[in-house]
Order: structure tokens, then C-alpha cells, then sequence
């Protein structure tokens, strides 16, 4: 007898995010301290070489912030020698600029990284984690959240979104 996998909510993003992979809270002075950071939890989770995740996510940086508004920003890069894409979320006690759409300062990362021929499953992820950080419900709830577990359990629930 086959079974089929288990159905999983678009707005559960727990194949993406470990807990491990969740900085609850970050302090830096920039970008290039964020990334740096970052780029250091994305090589212990997924054993990459830090510097080159810092430098992909700087080249996409250049060709335009991903900081989408609303204190989020959405760094993504391709990574040789991953397998599947991964993500990095970080909270930021003190926002810092990140040259978004919107001017403002941002506090919220979710950093995602792709194999380098994971085209339409890189977008679909974006896609995904785009439409979850654009809920201003759940944005409240995670700048709410008191430890990474409860912002690993508000990544991995399945609730619907909340039309703010």
C-alpha cells in the first residue's frame, strides 16, 4: 500500500527553517555585520562556507534591497553545494538600514539559500516566505515571540493567514 505524503500548509515554512537555524535575537550595526552573522549560522546548519554565503547575498544586495517594507528584509542567494534550500531568520533588537522600498529600518531577516540549479523551487520558497512575512499578523507574533522555540512553532504552525 502507497502512501502519500503528508499534506503541509503553504504557510508552514518548517521544511525550510531548523530551529537551530532561528536567531531570536541579533544585534549588529549593518548589513555587512547581519550577513556576516548570518552567513555563519547558514554554515554551521547546512555546511557551507560562510564567506561565499556572504558574498552571494551581497551580489544579490546589489542588484536591489530585499528589504520589502514593514521593518522585513528577505536576503536570497544560490549557494554551490547545498541540496535543497535552506533558511536563517533572525530578529533584530535594534533595526538597522537596509535601503528598503519603504525607507524603513528592518528587524526581521529571513535569509534563504538555494542550490544553484533549484530555479522554480527557489522561487516557489521565496514565494512562500514572502507571503508570510507580508502578514502583518504574523510579523506582530514574531517580533512578539519571547524564545526561538515559540518562533520556530509560529514558522512550522499551519494557521491561515490573518488578512490585516
Amino acid at each position: 500500500m502507497r502512501t502519500e505524503p503528508v499534506a503541509r500548509s503553504l504557510d508552514d515554512l518548517s521544511d525550510l527553517l531548523a530551529p537551530a537555524a532561528i536567531v531570536a535575537t541579533l544585534g549588529v550595526p549593518n548589513k555587512k555585520a547581519l550577513f556576516q552573522q548570518l552567513a555563519a549560522v547558514a554554515a554551521r546548519e547546512a555546511s557551507l562556507d560562510a564567506k561565499l554565503v556572504v558574498e552571494r547575498l551581497a551580489e544579490r544586495e546589489r542588484l536591489g534591497s530585499t528589504g520589502f517594507g514593514g521593518g522585513v528584509a528577505i536576503p536570497h542567494g544560490k549557494i554551490d553545494g547545498l541540496r535543497q534550500v535552506v533558511g536563517v531568520f533572525a530578529r533584530l533588537p535594534t533595526p538597522i538600514d537596509f535601503n528598503a522600498i519603504d525607507d524603513m529600518p528592518v528587524d526581521l531577516v529571513f535569509v534563504l539559500l538555494s542550490p544553484p540549479d533549484a530555479g522554480v523551487e527557489h522561487l516557489k520558497a521565496l514565494a512562500r516566505v514572502s507571503r508570510r512575512m507580508r502578514d502583518r499578523a504574523f510579523v506582530a507574533k514574531l517580533r512578539g515571540a519571547g524564545s526561538v522555540d515559540a518562533l520556530y512553532a509560529l514558522f512550522a504552525s499551519g494557521e491561515s493567514r490573518h488578512v490585516a
